[in-house]
C-alpha cells in the first residue's frame, strides 16, 4: 500500500502531496534517509534534510546517493503535482551534477525541482540542491513515464 492510495478519493496529485505534508507521514526512503516533503506547488516541489552519519560513505563524506534521493525525490513529486488523480509516474532516467562534497558540517540542504514539461506519457523535470546559504552542492535533470493507474 502506498502512501497515495487516494484515488478513489479523487485527489489530485497537487492534493495528495498537500495531504502527505499535513498528515506529517513519510514514504520509507524520507525515513530511511531522515528527509521530508516541506512544499509543494503546481510544478514545483522542496525536499529538506540534513546529511549526517546515515548519509555517510566509508571516508567519511556525505554519500552521493543522498543528494540522488533527493534530487530524485523532489523532480517525481514536481511532476506528479501536475498529475490527474488517476495517474502516477515512474522515474525512467535521472543524471545528477555534483558540484560541491556534503560534509556532516555542511547543515540543513533543500531540493527545488521544477517541472520543465509534461506530456501525455513523459514528463521531464529539474532540480538544484542548496544549503540554506544558496551554495550549489548538486543538481539534476530527470524524465519521468508517466503512467495510467
Amino acid at each position: 500500500m502506498s502512501l497515495f492510495d487516494d484515488v478513489a478519493s479523487g485527489m489530485s496529485g497537487l492534493e495528495q502531496l498537500r495531504a502527505l505534508i499535513a498528515s506529517g507521514r513519510r514514504p520509507g526512503i524520507a525515513e530511511s534517509l531522515d528527509f521530508d516533503l516541506v512544499e509543494v506547488e503546481e510544478g514545483r516541489a522542496v525536499f529538506a534534510g540534513t546529511p549526517g552519519p546515515h548519509a555517510f560513505n566509508p571516508m567519511g563524506g556525505v554519500h552521493g546517493g543522498y543528494a540522488a534521493a533527493l534530487l530524485d525525490s523532489a523532480c517525481g513529486c514536481a511532476i506528479h503535482s501536475k498529475l490527474s488523480p488517476t495517474q502516477g509516474f515512474t522515474t525512467l532516467e535521472l543524471k545528477v551534477a555534483y558540484h560541491r562534497g556534503m560534509t556532516d558540517r555542511t547543515g540543513r540542504v533543500l531540493a527545488e525541482a521544477r517541472v520543465v514539461s509534461l506530456g501525455r506519457r513523459a514528463g521531464f523535470a529539474e532540480a538544484t540542491l542548496k544549503d540554506e546559504a544558496g551554495r550549489l552542492y548538486a543538481s539534476a535533470t530527470s524524465t519521468l513515464l508517466i503512467l495510467d493507474r
